[in-house]
């Protein structure tokens, strides 16, 4: 079973905690602990208590990495969201004791909006809920895609706060 390096290849089962960290909340999705089915958990402000409310999660779940939603543009360039996600990423690495993994996080908002309007969910009890349809959304992409290749999704994130 590869460890969190990604040296090796193959399915890893286990719990994944994901995030979809935005400037006022923050959106929380798991996964089963066969690493199969993403579902949604809570949505967070992000104020001075989102950084220990997440590491409590992370005691709660006892899941084997964290993942953080990476908002690069259509085309997969980093810009200022995605550099403020490496800060983040960089303060998490230091607060919870599993890995962080940095995964793409395109157009999973807008897809995550669209199946909340499919599902006939709008207004403002839609706003209470978009955040964890999105972590939904970027944690199952993040499942399916390890399925697919036998890697992890995504990139380790270090302690430095500068795109690795």
């Amino acid at each position: 079973m590869p460890g969190p390096d990604d040296t090796g290849s193959g399915w890893r089962p286990g719990v994944r905690l994901c995030l979809d960290w935005g400037k006022a909340r923050v959106g929380v999705a798991a996964c089963d602990p066969e690493g199969l089915l993403a579902y949604p958990v809570e949505t967070i402000p992000n104020d001075a208590h989102v950084i220990e409310r997440v590491a409590q999660l992370v005691d709660e779940h006892r899941p084997i990495e964290l993942v953080l939603g990476l908002p690069t543009d259509l085309r997969g360039k980093v810009g200022p969201a995605a550099r403020a996600m490496f800060e983040v990423a960089a303060t998490l690495v230091g607060k919870v004791p599993v890995p962080v993994r940095l995964v793409d996080e395109r157009l999973t908002t807008a897809l995550a909006g669209r199946g909340l309007t499919a599902a006939g969910q709008s207004g403002r009890g839609r706003r209470a809920v978009i955040d964890q349809a999105a972590a939904v959304a970027i944690l199952q992409q993040a499942l399916d895609m390890e399925r697919r290749t036998g890697l992890p999704a995504g990139r380790l994130a270090t302690s430095d706060k500068e795109e690795t």
